[in-house]
């Protein structure tokens, strides 16, 4: 049956929709789930296509040396996933490799649904070296992405075609894995450049050069039979015989951005041959406000899920209400942690809280530079959960969980520190709304949004950041939290004595002896999230660059 009413279709090579679909990995595959869950409230003629990991990311374990390992636990779709009566085929390493579907659709608040497609090749009919194409993500070798990349791209277009999608007018592009779409495109339109070009948007999500994946033409080729448009030879994203995924999307779209200002300017650096504007990324608040807070706004601040302003009235709300439901985030959180480790942390301690990918650029033990001086500042009154995975193949990310839990050796028995396995969407949303304080410490600008730290806001935790990402849009110093920093300066060694020097003077004092400020703060908090939700994102998006 054809469809006429859809107008956007979101490539996207993981998509966190759901804590019990293993489907995505970190803060890529979650902003996804994010996007497409508030453009079904926003009623957005949508749909998604990714792909299906039946072996999802990984489970984490570690040890108590601090090692990291992996297993990778099979999923079973049924029933959270439909399978579709679709099959097709795509032409890779000289066979044919079918292709299963599966649907996902997601209900927004006003009942709109948004289809997400989720593309298989764990098939019977393949050869094993092609079921393991999509058996997990991020995967393998520079072959094997270059396959994933095909399934996502190749067949995504050809699944909208088999399934009569005739009139999208928007094809957007999340990263450039998805950007063999427009190989698919060009072969659609005849090799028309323009008619391509005006319907496709890119969204770029890394400032790290390695975060942009570059292939050879030639191994390209290899890997994908005939699929390759032959005459690409002459456009920018082709350099030195080289692909270049993210030039490629940007080349064939009509418009991109970045996901803050700053990282829309430090974009706009990396890629000056294209025009590259911004939205700042946001959070979906009906899902990341813990659930104290979501009964207590139902109650005061009734219709804040579909209109987020509402919490900008948050002043109704006594104080001793948010300190009551906050403390019972707290006591979740610590009850959890409590149960995974041994530490017995306690429910009145100042709790800091960073959670993320263990990657060397976000400086997750610079907490720990000067340990002496941490401890003067911190013995019995400050406890810090840290979660967060390295990828499988990167062993500098899981040396930087190594140094972590070596050094909450060295603080045994002075400042308690606990490292919590499998961060997830369920784990990421208890520890967003059940610490006291979110610190990040990224090494500017490299942190291209921060999302956690907008989760944080609206949970009414103060953010200690690095002035980078969202927070250097929304920081308003000792307000409604506190920026780390020299904007202007780079440095590990003075970056780790601002932070010991909010600790003892601002944060750690108004924390145990100045209530009323620190619930204003807190307050603030809340009222700086409404403008980082994907409510507000979605709007931008919708004016900026569907314009539907």
């Amino acid at each position: 049956m054809k469809d006429t009413m859809t107008k956007i279709a979101y490539f996207s090579a993981e998509i966190g929709i759901s804590a019990k679909l293993p489907t995505y990995s970190g803060g890529l595959g979650v902003l996804a789930g994010d996007h497409i869950k508030a453009a079904a409230d926003a009623e957005l003629p949508m749909c998604a296509v990714t792909l299906l990991y039946k072996e999802g990311y990984f489970k984490q374990r570690i040890d108590d040396d601090g090692k990291q390992t992996e297993a990778y636990p099979q999923f079973d779709p049924n029933p959270l996933l439909k399978k579709l009566p679709i099959k097709f085929t795509l032409p890779l390493r000289k066979r044919d490799v079918w292709i299963q579907v599966y649907e996902y659709r997601h209900k927004g608040l006003t009942g709109h649904e948004i289809p997400i497609y989720f593309l298989d090749a764990n098939l019977e009919e393949n050869f094993r070296d092609d079921k393991v194409i999509t058996l997990r993500l991020y995967s393998g070798d520079k072959d094997h992405r270059i396959l994933q990349e095909a399934i996502l791209g190749f067949g995504g277009i050809k699944l909208l075609d088999e399934l009569q999608y005739n009139d999208i007018e928007t094809y957007h592009m999340n990263e450039g894995h998805a950007a063999f779409i427009i190989m698919q495109l060009l072969r659609k339109y005849n090799g028309n450049h323009e008619e391509v070009r005006k319907r496709c948007h890119f969204t770029t999500h890394t400032p790290v050069p390695a975060g942009h994946d570059e292939f050879a033409i030639d191994r390209c080729e290899r890997m994908l039979d005939g699929l390759l448009w032959k005459s690409l030879s002459k456009i920018h994203s082709i350099q030195n015989g080289r692909l270049n995924m993210t030039e490629l999307g940007l080349h064939f779209s009509r418009s991109a951005n970045g996901v803050s200002k700053l990282h829309g300017e430090v974009a706009q650096n990396q890629f000056p041959d294209y025009k590259i504007g911004y939205i700042t990324n946001g959070v979906y608040h009906p899902y990341w406000v813990g659930k104290e807070f979501r009964e207590v706004f139902d109650n005061r601040l009734p219709g804040w899920r579909g209109d987020p302003n509402r919490l900008l009235n948050i002043d109704a709300i006594l104080p001793e209400e948010l300190i009551t439901a906050h403390q019972s985030h707290k006591d979740f959180l610590l009850g959890y942690a409590n149960s995974q480790t041994q530490m017995a942390l306690s429910n009145d301690v100042l709790t800091i809280g960073f959670a993320r990918r263990a990657a060397r650029y976000k400086r997750a033990s610079l907490i720990f530079n000067d340990l002496e001086r941490l401890v003067e500042i911190g013995r019995g009154k400050i406890q810090i959960v840290f979660a967060g995975k390295a990828h499988p193949a990167d062993n500098d990310g899981k040396s930087i969980i190594y140094d972590i839990i070596q050094n909450a050796k060295k603080l045994f028995g002075t400042i308690k520190v606990v490292y919590l396995e499998n961060y997830n969407l369920w784990l990421g949303r208890i520890i967003t709304s059940g610490v006291d304080v979110w610190l990040n410490t990224p090494r500017r600008p490299n942190e291209a949004s921060g999302t956690s730290g907008m989760k944080a806001a609206l949970n009414g935790i103060p953010n200690l950041s690095i002035l980078d990402g969202w927070w250097a849009e929304a920081c308003k110093h000792g307000k409604n939290g506190w920026g780390i920093g020299n904007s202007e300066l780079v440095d590990d060694e003075a970056d780790a004595n601002h932070l010991y020097e909010l600790l003892e003077n601002e944060v750690i004092p108004i924390f145990y002896n100045n209530q009323d400020k620190w619930v204003s703060i807190m307050s603030e908090s809340i009222k700086t999230g409404v403008n980082f939700t994907a409510y507000r994102m979605i709007k931008d998006y919708q004016e900026k660059y569907y314009k539907l």
